[in-house]
């Protein structure tokens, strides 16, 4: 049997860090919003952005994530500390060289990495410039992040899930510092290039914010060259499909900023600060349990206990549904007062508001999709097989191509938001197909009443929340504050009325956390 209240802990230490780190990411996004609005300027800086992104993604949280995990997992129960120690500084170094090169390659490339991945900028000399300056601006932020990502999977491994997930909001607070104190100094031109620099700032406290904890549980990084190590060829033989997954998901989203680079200035800011928003529900609660799922199944299958991972799956994917449908619905009835109070002001105005919205009405239908596709994913990378996901974004990646040019024309920024969720729930239904060939059933029963009970309390929460947000004589402000709360309570009723047995569980276990800390 899992130890659920084990996982709703550990995944309330991952939403409690995520959301201070959201937070200040979103106050962050309010200034950039503010200072830059929805134009050049900050168009150039998010597109640069995502180049360095890409490969963090593959050598980051993503591919090495997957590999790293399962292996170091298995060294951890079934090796001496000695050994898994040796495996961690090896790791370490291989991550360090490889890293540097691809830093000092990729500021000497950026004039072709900009090309491809915002192709429409070429129709304007000054954006395409500016952006490719940027981008060899911001490519040493890679170097750090990538390292801060190999310190949060020896953590999570290690069962230490807040201070990996709270340290995100190190490159926030840099972010913000610079906007505040020393963006004001300078020419409207050099403002943009000092955002830059201030993120590679963020990448190193992001690494230095964790080290010490590492420290702390015993553990520490010092350089081994001896590159022969049975580990090493392990993790790079998983990475390998891996990283070509990551590389598959990077290319839908370049697809969506190519695209929206067709559509006119604000298509690509809209799409980021609408992919944020919905971004916040999936990484506070569905990517929550998919960072507590994967070293947890990782360590069944080293003991060999499939039968506690099939509940650690099932589990975890219905968590997520009684987490992620309310935000789906929540996000769709209200978000347009949602981007306003946050975003609109300074030169991200009325029409930007509107045009974020509706990326976002449509971002957030694939919201369950997005975590379940996580949280299958893992369960192949717990038995070292990151194959089988691979080949399914493959195919799920032309599908994607398709429906964004098919979409764009009539929908706009819409309609590459509606791809990408019509894709997610392509994705889940495809590894649940595959998943169930190898392991068996995984109780789609359990999971289905489960999200009839979800949906159909969201829905009457979402009708809830529309209509608070129409009492006019009130501030949008207040309105939505109140929305929100009534939203949430009502949810929790809703719930509680339809006997659902996710919600008591949950509940349950933050009663005895308040009870511990209190006695």
């Amino acid at each position: 049997m899992i130890e659920i209240k084990k996982i709703i802990k550990y995944a309330g230490s991952v939403s409690a860090g995520t959301t201070v780190s959201r937070v200040f990411g979103y106050i962050r996004d309010m200034l950039v919003a503010y200072m830059f609005g929805a134009g050049m300027f900050a168009d150039a800086f998010y597109a640069a952005f995502r180049i360095p992104n890409l490969i963090r993604r593959m050598l980051g949280e993503g591919s090495f994530s997957a590999a790293f995990i399962p292996v170091f997992s298995e060294y951890l129960h079934t090796k001496t500390k000695p050994e898994t120690q040796k495996l961690i500084n090896v790791v370490f170094t291989l991550l360090f060289l490889v890293l540097l090169v691809i830093t000092i390659l990729g500021m000497f490339f950026s004039p072709l990495l900009v090309k491809i991945i915002a192709y429409g900028f070429t129709s304007d000399p000054e954006k395409l410039a500016l952006t490719i300056e940027l981008t060899r601006l911001m490519f040493p932020f890679l170097l750090f992040i990538c390292l801060a990502a190999m310190l949060l999977a020896l953590l999570n491994t290690l069962n230490s899930f807040f201070i990996p997930a709270i340290a995100p909001a190190n490159l926030s607070f840099a972010e913000i510092i610079y906007i505040l104190a020393l963006a004001p100094l300078l020419s409207p031109g050099n403002q943009i290039k000092g955002l830059a620099i201030s993120v590679i700032f963020g990448g190193l406290g992001h690494f230095l914010m964790q080290y010490p904890t590492l420290r702390n549980l015993g553990w520490h990084l010092h350089f081994d060259f001896h590159f022969n190590h049975p580990g090493i060829k392990k993790i790079i033989f998983l990475m390998i499909p891996s990283i070509i997954g990551i590389s598959v998901d990077q290319i839908n989203t370049f697809v969506d900023t190519i695209c929206a680079s067709f559509l006119g200035n604000g298509a690509i800011t809209a799409l980021y600060y609408s992919n944020r928003l919905m971004q916040l529900p999936l990484a506070i609660f569905g990517l929550a349990m998919a960072t507590v799922s994967l070293p947890m199944m990782s360590k069944s299958v080293a003991t060999k206990n499939i039968e506690e991972l099939k509940e650690t799956l099932n589990f975890s994917i219905r968590i997520s549904i009684i987490a992620l449908l309310p935000a789906t619905v929540g996000l769709m009835a209200i978000g347009l007062p949602i981007i306003q109070v946050l975003f609109e002001r300074g030169k991200f105005d009325t029409f930007a508001s509107l045009l974020t919205n509706k990326a976002l009405f449509y971002y957030v239908l694939g919201l369950p999709a997005f975590a379940i596709t996580k949280i299958f994913a893992n369960t192949f990378f717990s038995f070292q097989d990151t194959k089988t996901p691979v080949k399914i974004a493959f195919v799920v990646m032309f599908v994607h191509v398709i429906l964004c040019v098919a979409l764009m024309k009539p929908l706009g920024v819409g309609g590459l938001a509606l791809a990408t969720s019509a894709c997610a729930y392509m994705n889940v239904f495809m590894l649940f197909y595959k998943l169930k060939q190898r392991i068996g059933k995984i109780g789609a029963r359990k999971i289905l009443v489960s999200s009839i009970k979800a949906l159909t309390a969201s829905t009457l929460m979402g009708v809830i929340a529309y209509e608070i947000m129409q009492i006019k004589v009130l501030p949008m402000i207040v309105a939505l504050m109140i929305s929100i709360i009534c939203s949430i309570i009502s949810f929790i009723i809703f719930l509680k009325i339809l006997k659902s047995q996710e919600m008591d569980q949950i509940l349950l276990g933050i009663n005895k956390k308040k009870n511990a800390k209190t006695s």
